[in-house]
C-alpha cells in the first residue's frame, strides 16, 4: 500500500477536528485506501481500533442502512458502546438517501470524527452543502501520478529501465488496483474495461436516470477520441447528425456534465490572456485516467501528443493548480496554471523534431511579458531551453517536487 503522502499531508491537519473530511474522485481511484491510511495514523497515535465505525455502502451487507434514519440509528447505537471519541469511516456515501442530514446530525449529537468518500462531484453541490455549510473540507483523490506508479511498479519489477516504466504508464495509467494483477496486459485491460462500464452504469446512467444509453456512449466515445482538443456542443451535434442522430446541443452539454460529475472527464475553460476573461465556448476535456482510454478505445500511442497533455493536466490538478487554456492572439498555450497568487505556463509537445516545431512550441510565449516560469515539456532527452523558457523531459518534469 503506497502511503500517498501528497494527500496525507493535506488531510493530516484536520484529523481529530470536528470538520467533516470528504474525499471524492472517480470510482476505484484509491479513496478507500485513503481511509485505511488515516486509520493507520490514528492507531499509531494511540487511538484504539474499537473506536472505529467503518461502513462501505457498496457492500450489500449494509444495504439496510441506505437511508438517513437507518444509518443514524445504527451509528448512534454503536457509538454508545465506544469509550471516548468515535471515528466514522463511511465509504461511497452517495448510496445513502439524504446522507447529508444524517451526517450533520451525527456531527452535532456525537463526540465523533467523520470521514466520508463519494464518487460524484455533486456530493457537495450547493443544495447539500447547505446542511454542512462551512463544516467540511474536501479532498479530490486522483489515480496514481507517474511518481506513485513508478514506486509501485518498481516494487514489482525492480530492474526495469526508467523509460520502460514510462511506456507502461502510458499504456496502463494510474488505477491503483492494477498492481494487484502485476500490470499484466490482458487482466489489466479487462479490469479497466470493467471499471469504465461500472462508472458509466452506476455513476452516470443510474444516477442521472439516462434512458438513451446509445447516445451517451457515442458522446463519451467522441470526447475520449478528442481529449485535449477544443470542440463545441454544436460541432458534436453536427457530428452526431452525420451519424443519423439528431441531438440538441443542450442535451449534449448535460450528458458531458454528468460524465464530469462522475469524475470521468475534467473540463478546462479557455482564457483570453490579453483581455483577462474566460471564453464561453470551445472548452477542452481530459479523461481521469489515460489507461481507461487505452483499454476501452485504444490509440494512446497514435494520439501520444494528446495523451501526454492529459498526463500533464492531471499532474497539475494533483498539485492543486487552477488550470485554464490560454489564448494569446492566434496562439494557444496548453496550460495556464495558478495557485495562491503564483503562476506557471506549460506547453506540451511529443517531440521537438524540427525547427518549425521548436519555433511553434516556444513561440506561443512571444506575447507573454510577465516573469512567471514558462515550460515546454516533451519526450526529447536533450535540454533545449532558450530565451528564459525552460525545456524539460516530460518524465523528469512529472517527478520534480517543485516547479519554479
Amino acid at each position: 500500500m503506497i502511503k500517498r503522502e501528497m494527500y496525507m499531508k493535506r488531510i493530516r491537519p484536520f484529523i481529530g477536528t470536528d470538520l467533516i473530511k470528504v474525499m471524492t474522485g472517480i470510482r476505484r481511484c484509491g479513496k478507500s485506501v485513503m481511509l485505511e491510511l488515516i486509520k493507520e495514523e490514528l492507531l499509531e497515535s494511540g487511538i484504539s481500533q474499537d473506536q472505529f465505525i467503518s461502513i462501505n455502502f457498496e457492500n450489500l451487507n449494509f444495504s439496510h442502512l441506505q437511508t438517513a434514519k437507518a444509518l443514524h440509528d445504527e451509528i448512534t447505537k454503536r457509538a454508545a458502546e465506544i469509550n471516548g471519541k468515535a471515528y466514522l469511516f463511511l465509504d461511497e456515501i452517495q448510496e445513502v438517501k439524504d446522507w447529508e442530514k444524517c451526517i450533520n446530525s451525527l456531527r452535532v449529537s456525537l463526540d465523533c470524527d467523520i470521514y466520508i468518500t463519494g464518487s460524484n462531484a455533486k456530493l457537495l453541490s450547493s443544495e447539500l452543502s447547505t446542511y454542512l455549510g462551512g463544516r467540511y473540507v474536501e479532498f479530490i483523490i486522483y489515480p496514481f501520478s507517474f511518481a506513485e506508479f513508478l514506486e509501485l511498479y518498481r516494487s514489482i519489477t525492480p530492474d526495469i529501465p526508467f523509460q520502460e516504466c514510462f511506456q507502461k504508464y502510458l499504456s496502463f495509467g494510474g488505477m491503483p488496483y492494477l498492481a494487484n494483477i502485476r500490470y499484466e496486459d490482458a487482466p489489466s485491460k479487462l479490469y479497466l474495461n470493467d471499471l469504465y462500464n461500472s462508472v458509466q452504469l452506476k455513476d452516470i446512467v443510474k444516477r442521472n436516470k439516462i434512458r438513451d444509453i446509445d447516445l451517451l456512449e457515442r458522446i463519451i466515445a467522441y470526447v475520449i477520441a478528442n481529449i485535449g482538443t477544443t470542440f463545441s456542443a454544436t460541432s458534436l451535434s453536427k457530428f452526431l447528425k452525420s451519424e443519423k442522430r439528431t441531438v440538441a446541443p443542450e442535451t449534449i452539454l448535460n450528458y458531458i456534465k454528468y460524465c464530469c460529475d462522475a469524475y470521468l472527464f475534467y473540463q478546462v475553460k479557455r482564457e483570453d490572456l490579453q483581455g483577462k476573461q474566460i471564453l464561453s465556448s470551445n472548452e477542452k476535456y481530459y479523461i481521469a485516467d489515460h489507461g481507461i482510454r487505452e483499454a476501452v478505445f485504444g490509440g494512446n500511442m497514435r494520439d501520444i501528443n494528446l495523451v501526454l497533455e492529459n498526463i500533464v493536466y492531471l499532474e497539475l490538478l494533483r498539485r492543486e493548480y487552477k488550470v485554464t487554456v490560454g489564448r494569446t492572439g492566434d496562439k494557444e498555450i496548453d496550460f495556464v496554471c495558478e495557485k495562491q497568487g503564483e503562476k506557471l505556463y506549460v506547453q506540451v509537445a511529443y517531440l521537438l523534431a524540427s525547427d518549425e516545431t521548436v519555433q511553434r512550441e516556444f513561440g506561443v510565449y512571444d506575447r507573454i511579458r510577465d516573469n512567471y516560469p514558462k515550460y515546454v515539456v516533451s519526450l526529447d532527452e536533450f535540454n533545449m531551453s532558450r530565451n528564459g523558457i525552460k525545456h524539460r523531459n516530460i518524465r523528469d518534469f512529472l517527478l520534480e517536487e517543485k516547479w519554479n
